[in-house]
Formats: structure tokens, C-alpha cells, sequence
């Protein structure tokens, strides 16, 4: 792996909070990854089983709070459709596009994938529970200086540490 085809880290935090700024200043809101998973998720519930949708809380509040309907009229859809588009031609300049499971040294492909997985659904099940994902609650959060979002990512920064102490060895 060639680490010079990669951005520099803090050229690029810099440069996402110049987004996120803009962002903040243009639609009023900031960035957000879980609202868009949660828009199709919705839409899909209330398509197969309209009756659950309407009666089950987490569907009814998301449907109240969001009458114009449909994940194609929520931004948040669009900026992750943006975030694939930019990630591909990312890679596609850099030369870095080609299918690859990376993995430390002691873990097999099988487990990686799963482990990956299993995070996502965790995530997943995180970002509903907190009301908001790493960019909507804490990044989002921060920029505008909520204690919920300086809480999540302190929160977020504690549980990678003590989580990183029993699978390290697993990447080295």
C-alpha cells in the first residue's frame, strides 16, 4: 500500500469542517449519514407493511416529523449518493480502485467481513439510540456547541479506546 496516494488527515479534517461550516450556514443543519439509511428503512416498512408503519413509534414519529414523504425528497439521501460518487473518484485518481478486503495479519477474510458487519448493525442500532450518527450527532453537534454533541464524541473517543486495547492485536 502506497500511503502517499492518501490525502493528508489534517488537510482533510480541516477541509470537512469548512463543509460542515457551509453546510450549517446554507441549509441549517449539518451533516448526516444514519438519516438517510433511516428514510429508505422507513419508505420500505411503510411500502411492505403500511398498517405496522403507522402504529409501531420509531416508523410513526419519523412519518410525523417528515409529511412530504419518501427518501428521494430527503438531502440527506443525496449527500450520501455524493459521498459514493466522491469516495469512487477518489480512488480512481489515486489509482486505489480495486477489490480488496483489507485485514490485519491474524484475521481471515470470513472474520473480517463479519466483524464488519457486525459493527455496521451496531452502528446502526447506536446512531437510533443517540438520535444521530458519528457526523450528525457528534460532528454536527460539536460545530455548533451542544453538550450532547461534545458528550457523544467524547463518548465515541472513550469506547474506541477501550475497545481498541482487546482487538489490536488483531491488527498488528
Amino acid at each position: 500500500m502506497n500511503e502517499s496516494k492518501y490525502m493528508n488527515p489534517y488537510l482533510a479534517g480541516v477541509l470537512l469542517g469548512l463543509l460542515l461550516l457551509t453546510t450549517i450556514y446554507i441549509t441549517g443543519r449539518g451533516l448526516g449519514a444514519s438519516g438517510a439509511i433511516k428514510s429508505f428503512t422507513v419508505a420500505g416498512v411503510e411500502a411492505v407493511a403500511p398498517q405496522h408503519a403507522r402504529s409501531a413509534k420509531f416508523y410513526k414519529e419519523y412519518i410525523v416529523e417528515h409529511p412530504a414523504g419518501g427518501p428521494l425528497k430527503n438531502w440527506l439521501v443525496f449527500e450520501i449518493v455524493g459521498v459514493l460518487i466522491g469516495a469512487f473518484l477518489s480512488g480512481l485518481v489515486a489509482g486505489r480502485i480495486k477489490l480488496v478486503t483489507e485485514k490485519g495479519p491474524r484475521v481471515t477474510s470470513r472474520t473480517r467481513l463479519i466483524a464488519a458487519f457486525i459493527g455496521g448493525i451496531l452502528w446502526g442500532i447506536g446512531s437510533q439510540l443517540g438520535r444521530g450518527c458519528t457526523s450528525g450527532a457528534a460532528l454536527s453537534g460539536m460545530a455548533v456547541m451542544a453538550t450532547g454533541g461534545i458528550l457523544t464524541m467524547l463518548a465515541i473517543f472513550a469506547g474506541a479506546y477501550a475497545f481498541a486495547y482487546f482487538f489490536r492485536k488483531l491488527w498488528i
